[in-house]
């Protein structure tokens, strides 16, 4: 499977094959070698370009969270939280060939139910969607804020 390229920095991955042939990369949070999907590839890409460019410690970043909607458990692709663990962000990450629609908005809408986070970042690889919520209401940003300005949507 050859891996598309994403609108985002090129990154240095670590990749394996493992025993059954199939493509992993390494996932620095995580750190484990994970299978690299379409899905997961974007996260990836996620991952390192908020840590190298928008200055996110890797230490604040969750990786598919679980949490309880409607008696149904859900996991998020990706959470940023403050030093106080307080949720900041959710990322939704589709695979590039998913549109990100008012559907992909609603599924992070229904996640912050339980988070309440002042913003919402969603992207299939290609397309970005920056979300501050200011009274509940979506307000769309040009592009994500580094971390030290994520940090101001909480006060």
């Amino acid at each position: 499977m050859a891996l598309p390229k994403l609108n985002f920095p090129e990154v240095e991955f670590r990749f394996q094959k493992n025993d059954k042939g199939t493509l992993q990369l390494f996932d620095i949070i995580r750190k484990k070698f994970v299978d690299a999907t379409p899905e997961e590839w974007v996260r990836q890409h996620i991952i390192h370009f908020l840590i190298l460019y928008k200055q996110v410690p890797a230490s604040m970043i969750s990786v598919e969270k679980q949490l309880v909607l409607n008696n149904t458990k859900r996991r998020t692709d990706l959470v940023v939280f403050n030093s106080a663990l307080k949720p900041l962000l959710i990322v939704e990450c589709k695979a590039p060939q998913i549109e990100i629609n008012q559907l992909t908005i609603n599924q992070a809408l229904r996640y912050n139910i339980e988070l309440q986070v002042p913003a919402i970042f969603l992207s299939n690889g290609l397309q970005h969607i920056f979300l501050k919520l200011e009274n509940e209401m979506p307000n769309v940003l040009k592009d994500i804020p580094d971390y030290q300005s994520l940090l101001k949507f909480l006060a």
